[in-house]
This record gives C-alpha cells, structure tokens and sequence, in this order.
C-alpha cells in the first residue's frame, strides 16, 4: 500500500536547516487524515490512562501504531515522508523509523509540555533525526499546537528533561529566551510540522473542549551507530556496540 504524502519542497528544506523547524501544509489529504483519526479514536480510547511521569501529565499517548496498524504503517514508511525526512535532515543518504506515536492532549486531563529536546535519551552515535508532527484534526493555536526556539539545533546537546521538576530547557538554559521563539500555529488536518531532534520544542494545554489529536513518526540516520546507552526501547534486542540499527523494529522506508 503506497500512501500519498507530498515532498518537501526546496524553500521548506532551506527553512529546516535555518531555523530547525518547518510547517508543511497539506502533508497529507484531509480525507486520509479523516481515516486516520477514526484509528487513532479508537486505539486511544483503549489506551491505558497515566499520570505517573511528567511525560503522562503533559498528553496521552499510544507508541508504536504503525507496527500494529496497516495504514499508519503505510504512511510511516512511505516514498514521500522517507524522502522529505532525507531531505529535511540534508547530507544523510537514507533514514530508520526510530519511532511512531499517537499523542492526544485533552482539556482539564494534560497540562503543558515543557520545553525540551528528544535527542539527549537516544542511543544513536550522531543526532541527524526529526520528528515529523501530523495534525489529525484541525489543530487551533490555542489548542496546543508545537512552538519551537529557531535555531536552538545549533546549540547542541543541552540535557534532559522530564527526570524531575523543573528540568525544563528554559530552566536549565534562560539564555534559550533570546532566540525567536515560533509563532502559535493554526493546523488544519493533514497538516504537520518537523523538527531537529536537538530543536528545543514545546507545547502550551489545551484550551478547547475537544482534544488535540496527533500522530508523530521520528526519522534518524540509517547509517547511525548503536552506542549501548541504556534505552528501553532498544535494550533486549540484540542490537550491537557501534555497528548500525538493523534490526526490524528500525525499517527504512521505501526508496
């Protein structure tokens, strides 16, 4: 099954590397994300509720869909999202599905998510990897669309977050709040963002009364190397020290 995902185009691709961040607009088409929000419901509706880390107060979640769903599975890995993650990411030849996930943000159940980076917990050997942001219903700014600090990407690894209170990057970091901070951003479904895995990113709660639905799928280097770092996602798989991701929880999309 190939699924219909536009490319990124060259000024998007420019935007990315600038700022690390980009809006694509019209991604996918609304009906497609209309399929894809009926799945979503109904798995996120059988989810199991927690609000046992940080993570759990800022939104709900359900890893791994594509392994389980045939058409997320399809999207996930293909042609056009594979190719915009390559170029998006630029200089790298192919990419490995690290991860995929269904994320909602409920009124009243989910505060805001605090800024931070994705890559300070990876087991990757070198930070080429994006996360892309897929609206699948009209995301309103107020309903706790993604902000981002343009150019925070370039200041490297900056630490963890959600270990403790008040380890959030503005916290850690206050000199973050002198880069340009994003623009609330009004999603329609089918629309999406991207952002650096080393872009400082967050999210204010949502302030309407239907939750914020999203479906994310983080992208890295095929050609990463496996450092060992305990991860629980890759801890158990056999995966060895300093030799690449191959293995089929990591697959590459089509080319």
């Amino acid at each position: 099954m190939e699924i219909p995902v536009r490319q990124a185009s060259d000024d998007e691709a420019a935007f990315f590397h600038e700022h690390g961040w980009v809006r694509l607009d019209r991604l996918i088409e609304p009906d497609l994300a209309a399929r894809l929000r009926e799945r979503a419901m109904r798995r996120l509706d059988a989810r199991e509720r927690s609000r046992a880390t940080l993570v759990d107060q800022a939104f709900g979640q359900s890893r791994d869909i594509a392994a389980s769903d045939e058409l997320f599975g399809a999207l996930a890995l293909s042609q056009g999202m594979g190719r915009t993650a390559v170029r998006l990411l630029r200089g790298v030849r192919a990419v490995r599905v690290q991860v995929t996930n269904l994320l909602v943000k409920e009124a009243g159940e989910h505060g805001a998510t605090e800024f931070h980076q994705d890559f300070p917990w990876m087991p990757m050997d070198r930070s080429a990897m994006l996360t892309v942001w897929l609206a699948l219903a009209d995301v309103p700014a107020d309903m706790g669309s993604l902000r981002f600090y343009s150019g925070s990407h370039r200041c490297g690894l900056l630490g963890r977050s959600f270990t403790r209170p008040g380890d959030d990057q503005l916290s850690q970091h206050p000199w973050l709040k002198e880069l340009e901070l994003s623009p609330p951003l009004d999603l329609k479904a089918g629309d999406a963002t991207a952002h650096h895995a080393l872009t400082v990113h967050g999210a204010p709660a949502n302030r309407r009364d239907s939750p914020r639905l999203s479906f994310t799928v983080t992208y890295f280097d095929a050609d990463a190397l496996y450092t060992g770092l305990p991860y629980r996602q890759t801890d158990g798989l056999g995966l060895r020290v300093n030799q690449p991701f191959e293995h089929e929880r990591f697959p590459c999309p089509r080319p």
